[in-house]
């Protein structure tokens, strides 16, 4: 083929940010609370799906919705099908936000918004690759199924429901990761830990509740804790030395008769804690210096004492690692407590093969034992893995170095992509290896010069793949 890919990505620049600023300004973030007979995942998933599929329609693209939770666009023509698995969901804006997340800004060769890396610039990279095969009247030999879900940051409801009523595709890519290719991605899971009663003598002051966290697969940003009782004289110069030390935000605020502490790390996506600074984990540690009634000191000291900064699981027995996938990690997700009601933490483990998730939760439940239950919390999802050797991965990473002059290789990672979905489904794309993943982060951007360099990397792939 001698089509330059590259020239012919740039004539799409001004009306692929067109169509990525209206998806980008709808909140699409799972909303059940707020859902309807047409909105079954809330309006936002909807009206995202919807705003996606409309786009094609516009380019003269076969389109299908399912139900308002998933959608495709078709090209090509052939027995085989090939998947594009993109998402039009997003998580939680939540809080740290220098710009309105859902009022996209272009700064500095950058797209600030929620969901402009993760999944939306992805997502509207490859449409715009199979946009410009059609544009150029490039015939594909395989059916190219460009699936659109609207969960993926949550339960797969969408996809899930995909798979139950219409065609499953042969091989997929979802562009939802990094460049060179992600061809491994470990398994997903999130456990409930609830707290069991404590008896014991109560201290000065009384844990009235502990919030923390949006989602079990971000890193909390913020945590609040509500007390009440006698603080010692020197409480909030002990908590500003303590910020400064760690380099934390934080805040001490009269609630009635109670006192309000927050604490403001850093999110991140939790397949890589690390990456993180978890709020909830650094204001239960220093919480737990003081004296509390026996609950709310259990509660504290425990995630001080088991859960902060070990995102490797050592601290609760449940370290492993693969040769292949690497580590196991574990990122305490959500808190809530409150004075003689909940008392939980969901910790969110990604874990390689040789393990299971059960078998992670037997080993917590050990470890626990005398302090919580432990319970696997939604649909759990086992680690997945497609040979460097196989034809797929073999193919992507050959255009990868062809469009970018780089090596390619293989990478497995925590994080979970519809990729994982099919035995013969990876994610491809469209952060390149070398960027900082802001994916889940307040201030979340992709660089469009990325953006632009990840169409013509997708229409080489599909074209290459329909052959």
């Amino acid at each position: 083929m001698t089509l330059n890919w590259q020239q012919e990505a740039a004539k799409y620049k001004d009306q692929m940010l067109a169509d990525l600023t209206t998806l980008l300004k709808i909140d699409s973030a799972r909303d059940v609370e707020h859902k309807t007979d047409d909105a079954p995942l809330g309006p936002g998933p909807r009206d995202a799906l919807l705003q996606m599929l409309a786009i094609a329609d516009r380019d003269g693209f076969t389109t299908k919705n399912i139900e308002n939770v998933a959608g495709r666009i078709e090209a090509g023509h052939g027995d085989e099908i090939f998947g594009i698995l993109g998402h039009m969901d997003v998580v939680p804006a939540g809080e740290g936000w220098e710009t309105n997340p859902f009022e996209p800004v272009i700064k500095d060769g950058k797209i600030y918004a929620r969901g402009s890396s993760d999944d939306k610039g992805p997502s509207i990279a490859a449409y715009y690759a199979l946009k410009l095969l059609k544009d150029n009247n490039i015939e594909l030999n395989k059916t190219v199924h460009f699936i659109i879900g609207t969960d993926e940051e949550s339960e797969w409801v969408g996809i899930n429901r995909y798979l139950e009523v219409e065609p499953k595709p042969d091989f997929a890519i979802s562009p939802d990761a990094n460049f060179p290719i992600i061809n491994g991605e470990k398994g997903i899971v999130s456990y409930v830990a609830t707290f069991k009663p404590v008896d014991g003598a109560d201290g000065d002051i009384t844990l009235i509740s502990f919030k923390s966290g949006l989602r079990a697969n971000m890193v909390p940003q913020t945590a609040q804790a509500v007390v009440a009782g006698t603080l010692p004289a020197d409480f909030e110069a002990q908590f500003n030395a303590y910020l400064a030390e760690h380099k934390l935000q934080g805040s001490i605020t009269a609630e009635g008769a109670n006192t309000k502490i927050n604490l403001i790390g850093k999110g991140s996506h939790a397949q890589e804690p690390k990456a993180g600074v978890n709020a909830a984990t650094y204001l239960a540690t220093f919480l737990a210096d003081f004296a509390f009634d026996a609950q709310g000191g259990n509660y504290v000291g425990t995630i001080a004492r088991l859960m902060h900064k070990d995102s490797r699981g050592h601290l609760l027995n449940i370290n492993y690692t693969d040769d292949v996938m690497g580590d196991l990690t574990i990122c305490p997700a959500v808190f809530n407590y409150t004075q003689d009601g909940a008392a939980t933490v969901l910790l969110n483990v990604r874990y390689p093969k040789g393990v299971t998730d059960e078998s992670t939760r037997e080993t917590l439940a050990t470890t626990l034992a005398e302090i919580a239950d432990v319970v696997i919390d939604g649909h759990a999802q086992g680690p997945h893995y497609v040979a460097g050797n196989d034809p797929l991965v073999a193919t992507l990473l050959q255009v990868f170095e062809d469009q970018t002059g780089l090596k390619g290789h293989e990478q497995v990672i925590g994080g979970g992509t519809y990729g994982r979905i099919l035995e013969r489904g990876v994610a491809f794309g469209a952060l390149p290896e070398e960027r900082e993943n802001v994916m889940h982060q307040a201030n979340e951007y992709m660089h469009i010069e990325d953006i632009m360099n990840a169409i013509a990397i997708y229409a080489d792939a599909i074209y290459r793949l329909t052959r």
